[in-house]
């Protein structure tokens, strides 16, 4: 009981500068004997305004009620929103000085909030986090430390709040690319698109014979029915294609950029593009991988399809090894036997890198619609930019054009094979996926 209590009192520091001017005033004592009295008096003061701090301050069991308002969800990348709501229950005004236990991950070992309160006041204290690893973050214990009207004593009042949220993939600006994905649902005069009549393998309706239609088309079964009026089937363009994320988990998707890893990046963009396509009433699935196979989940346009992507991508981590493109191959052909459109997630920072998995690259745009996704290094475009001073910063920026020159032919050897390229930089991902998508889907390409 008594530790609990050293624990929850401190000494101010108006406290520590009268006692040391009281020890002052009885040094001078000794060759001034007028200062003992005054020393003396002093020292009584100190002792009955410490005495009366200490019975406004421990006068309350619960001088203040503190608590912490946030989402349930945070999301990775983004800066999200946290408010500590506190009340003043004192019958005067306190200063208070909060510290918030915020999960270890963030490693914010100096963050505290001030403020003033007046007699049962209550305010609201907004700050914001912004993660950039995915997963549980704790927080834990509200501290807030109260300074009375004398400013002599410190109440240290701890306050349960321990509370584990779950920081899931960027899911903020889905709103804005949701908007977008409607938007582009319409012309730019407002009205509706056309859809062109053609052979696919998406059935409208049986309808009446006219001249100019497909006797292909004919539906000799409803024409029986009938009584001998032809009937034709009617199709329209088949709008629920399919659209697999593949997203690589090698350690090469290792590299930071911006506090995050290109994994967060593209699993960032997975999730938007994701819910892009099934506003577009496609069909998304998600295949990730690394030396092994790691997660397959079947494109699909069920109301739980987002959840079990979120919940996918979620745990996703980073592995050491080299990433094994012939098992991705391998399962790409025979698992997704329908034509789809394969958005790749991968960085290959040399020509030779990308030519020992080229194959493999090939045999899936073979069957398929194939879109590879590979990041600029940005850390290098301020080297080439900077000047060079001397001898050692020209050949750093030698080597940078160098590389830098190896993304531009790794772009050209892919484009040369006929397979479909960005090379973008980590923070222009989701945009650029997003729009390469929509393009696509405008040019009938799948």
């Amino acid at each position: 009981m008594l530790k609990r209590f050293y624990k929850s009192l401190f000494f101010a520091r108006r406290f520590y500068t009268a006692l040391v001017a009281v020890i002052v005033l009885f040094l001078l004592s000794y060759g001034i004997p007028f200062f003992f009295v005054i020393a003396q008096l002093g020292l009584l003061f100190i002792a009955l305004a410490v005495t009366l701090d200490y019975l406004v301050l421990f006068g309350r069991r619960d001088p203040v009620i503190a608590r912490r308002e946030n989402a349930e969800r945070f999301s990775n990348g983004d800066p999200n929103p946290v408010k500590l709501v506190v009340t003043n229950q004192y019958p005067f005004t306190v200063s208070l000085h909060i510290i918030d236990e915020l999960p270890e991950q963030f490693q914010r070992r100096n963050f505290s909030l001030d403020c003033q309160l007046k007699a049962g006041e209550r305010r609201e204290l907004p700050y914001q986090l912004r993660p950039t690893e995915r997963g549980e973050y704790v927080f834990h214990s509200i501290n807030v430390f109260i300074k009375s009207p004398f400013n002599l004593l410190i109440r240290r009042k701890i306050l349960e709040a321990e509370k584990m949220v779950k920081v899931l993939p960027s899911y903020f600006p889905l709103k804005q690319y949701e908007l977008m994905a409607w938007s582009n649902n319409r012309s730019e005069n407002g009205k509706k698109r056309s859809r062109k009549v053609g052979h696919s393998l998406e059935f409208e309706q049986i309808k009446e014979y006219v001249t100019g239609d497909d006797i292909r088309s004919l539906n000799w079964n409803a024409t029986a029915r009938k009584g001998g009026q032809l009937m034709v089937n009617k199709f329209t363009d088949e709008k629920s294609q399919q659209i697999y994320c593949v997203i690589d988990k090698g350690r090469i998707m290792k590299m930071p950029f911006g506090g995050m890893s290109l994994l967060d990046y593209a699993i960032n963009a997975t999730l938007i593009l994701s819910r892009v396509a099934l506003i577009k009433q496609d069909k998304a699935g998600l295949v990730t991988f690394a030396d092994e196979i790691g997660t397959f989940l079947p494109a699909g346009r069920k109301a739980m399809q987002m959840s079990q992507i979120l919940e996918v991508l979620y745990n996703q981590q980073t592995k050491f090894l080299e990433t094994d493109y012939e098992k991705l191959y391998a399962l790409i052909r025979t698992r997704i036997t329908q034509r789809s459109l394969i958005v790749l997630f991968t960085n290959f920072e040399s020509l030779s890198g990308l030519q020992r998995q080229l194959p493999y690259i090939r045999g899936m745009a073979k069957k398929h619609l194939l879109l590879v996704i590979f990041f600029e290094n940005t850390g290098l475009q301020e080297l080439r930019e900077a000047g060079p001073e001397d001898i050692e910063g020209l050949y750093i920026k030698t080597i940078a054009d160098k590389f830098a020159y190896e993304k531009r032919l790794i772009v050209k050897e892919l484009n040369q094979h006929g397979i479909a390229t960005i090379l973008t930089a980590p923070e222009d991902l989701t945009v650029q996926t997003v729009n390469k998508y929509l393009e696509i889907k405008a040019r009938l390409a799948i």
